[in-house]
């Protein structure tokens, strides 16, 4: 697990800009440090090392150094892949994963992708040629941005390390904003710097004499196979599980486990027998500290408990710093949180598992669970749902309320991912300009065109998979532990495993009492029926408490009023008074427009 970055022009001496981009992200990697440059390329690395201590140091060169690559991430099947690779007249000089892909790219060409199985985002030089080939792994466990800026082509690990650079064009993606509002993240493969592009997952690319190619190499695909029982399929899937814990542990490092109350990351500690697991709670009572229960599961599994309790001054002071570690606002509040969990962790071990990709592929979150939910409610003709919903959402918010207003909704208008903050109404009210997009069904419609014909839960597991996992999950597992120089692996998104998951039936996953149902039978081997039956809770961080207190409630209200270049400030104003006064649980939404606000400081106010 390391960081790069990297640009491509035609000045002659880049070995002090180069350096200065790599310095900017010495967190991913303070290991070592190490360069490749000509007159075309300028390559930078920082290296966390894991595997092969003493050789693994990047760049790596193909043997007649012809080739160089930089390549964060994991590759879990390297050594049958160096085996492979061996027989086939290749020499190597280390034992590392880093030198496979890059024989295997010699060998295999683009091919070599889908033989990988791990997580990465590389780049691979060819030094005659000039030509620049990279990629970012399946599921988009691993960041990669570019930029195009006049004659310079820039890539690398975290946009930050881009903005030094000479010829870097700092504006803001206004268009961003927009989306930002409702999924409360940057969506898509633009990002809230003008110019600046996410590699999506599945992607490579290609530069050479400033022509830019892009193409998809691998795509998920949802298709349920009814043909198999259901014991067929749980010892698949048994098995399967088995087989990526394992491989996931393979390391010359210790590895540890981040550990909550759920079953994702119970079921991970307890079948991967690491020495050590990381929780982390708030000091606001039981209902957000989940401390006492990890404490009890690891006294059960044999492991020690490393934990740390999390005060509103330990959040807010952090939070900036945090924001600026994210490049892109994220208003995920469980954010924070994962950067003190991973900062304990660090603190003991280099490697971590997470959980990371369980609920997306085996159906664990709970609004899965709706469309069984008075199924003879979708009967009713849509124009008098969509009356009912209406009614309904005039009223204050309410558990009932909002299931009708939901229902009075296509799905396409209603599910962006596990989060949805404003619909386009909402934006149009608090923005106070006019708007470029026609809002979030842009992003969407193509990827629920492709679902089509599935039932409402695999289109809603699609979407996640394609917006929120990508957007909010992995985005925050990375950044947040590479802030602490800590790998973190997530065994449920390797693709042997998900190779089988994506074609379980619905009726594995999911009915109206209980989400995940085959994984938590398979869980109940393993944990407590009240670990492997809980349900799905996410990382509770008491923020709707704190904004309610004066002195966060100040602290917000007081960057709202300067606001006005982008919110109407009364209405965000009115959406934090209502909070305030217990008239609506308004936190979310005034918690994304203010994590916007504080990155826009940071990277355009000069504050930090």
């Amino acid at each position: 697990m390391c960081g790069f970055v990297g640009y491509v022009n035609k000045e002659k001496d880049k070995t002090k800009i180069i350096k200065e981009m790599s310095d900017l992200i010495a967190h991913r990697g303070p290991d070592s440090d190490g360069y490749y440059t000509d007159e075309n390329i300028a390559l930078g690395f920082r290296r966390l090392s894991i595997i092969d201590l003493n050789n693994g140091t990047q760049p790596i060169y193909n043997n007649d150094k012809s080739k160089v690559i930089i390549f964060n991430g994991e590759i879990y099947n390297y050594k049958e892949l160096r085996e492979e690779l061996i027989n086939k007249g290749y020499n190597f000089k280390t034992n590392t994963d880093t030198e496979v892909i890059l024989h295997g790219y010699e060998e295999y060409k683009e091919n070599i992708l889908n033989k990988l199985r791990g997580m990465f985002a590389f780049v691979i030089y060819d030094i005659n040629s000039k030509e620049m080939f990279a990629a970012r792994d399946f599921y988009g466990i691993k960041p990669f941005y570019y930029a195009l800026m006049g004659e310079t082509f820039m890539f690398g690990s975290e946009i930050k390390s881009f903005l030094i650079h000479p010829d870097f064009k700092k504006e803001l993606n206004r268009k961003m904003l927009e989306y930002y509002l409702t999924f409360q993240y940057s969506a898509g493969n633009e990002t809230f710097f003008k110019n600046v592009y996410k590699l999506m997952p599945g992607h490579y690319l290609k530069y050479k004499d400033g022509n830019l190619e892009i193409k998809k190499y691998y795509e998920l695909k949802l298709e349920p196979d009814e043909n198999k029982t259901y014991e067929e399929w749980k010892e698949e899937i048994d098995n399967a599980l088995k087989d990526t814990i394992k491989a996931h542990k393979v390391s010359d490092v210790e590895v540890g486990s981040f550990l909550s109350s759920g079953v994702d990351s119970s079921f991970i500690a307890a079948s991967s027998n690491v020495d050590k697991t990381f929780t982390v709670g708030f000091d606001n009572g039981i209902k957000y500290n989940e401390i006492s229960y990890a404490k009890e599961l690891s006294k059960e599994i044999n492991t020690t408990n490393i934990s740390r309790v999390i005060s509103k001054e330990d959040y807010f002071k952090n939070l900036a710093n945090i924001t600026y570690y994210m490049d892109e606002p994220l208003a995920d509040p469980s954010a924070v949180a994962l950067y003190f969990v991973a900062k304990v962790a660090s603190e003991n071990v280099k490697v971590s598992l997470s959980g990371e990709g369980a609920d997306e592929i085996f159906g664990g979150y709970n609004i899965y669970s709706e469309p069984f939910v008075w199924p003879w409610y979708y009967k009713i003709p849509y124009p008098v749902r969509k009356a009912i919903g209406t009614v309904a959402g005039i009223f204050p918010s309410h558990r009932g309320l909002n299931f009708l207003v939901r229902r009075g909704k296509k799905l396409e208008d209603r599910f962006v991912g596990n989060a949805f903050i404003f619909d386009n109404k909402e934006v149009n009210k608090i923005l106070s300009f006019k708007r470029e997009t026609n809002g979030f069904q842009d992003l969407t419609k193509e990827y629920y065109a492709k679902v089509k014909e599935n039932d409402e839960v695999t289109k809603m597991q699609y979407i996640d998979f394609n917006f929120w996992l990508i957007g909010d999950i992995l985005l925050k597992a990375d950044k947040m532990s590479m802030a602490n120089s800590l790998e973190v692996r997530v065994p449920f998104l390797d693709k042997p495993l998900i190779e089988i998951a994506r074609k379980l039936p619905t009726k594995y996953k999911v009915d109206k009492n209980k989400t995940k149902k085959l994984f938590r039978e398979i869980a109940h081997e393993k944990l407590a029926d009240k670990v492997a039956d809980k349900k799905k809770l996410g990382f509770p961080v008491p923020i709707r408490v704190w904004m309610k207190e004066e002195d966060i409630y100040n602290l917000i209200k007081t960057r709202f009023e300067k606001a006005e270049e982008f919110f109407n400030v009364k209405n965000i104003i009115k959406l934090l008074d209502e909070h305030k006064n217990g008239k609506k649980d308004n936190s979310r939404k005034v918690w994304t427009i203010y994590i916007f606000l504080l990155w826009y400081d940071i990277y355009f106010g000069g504050a930090k």
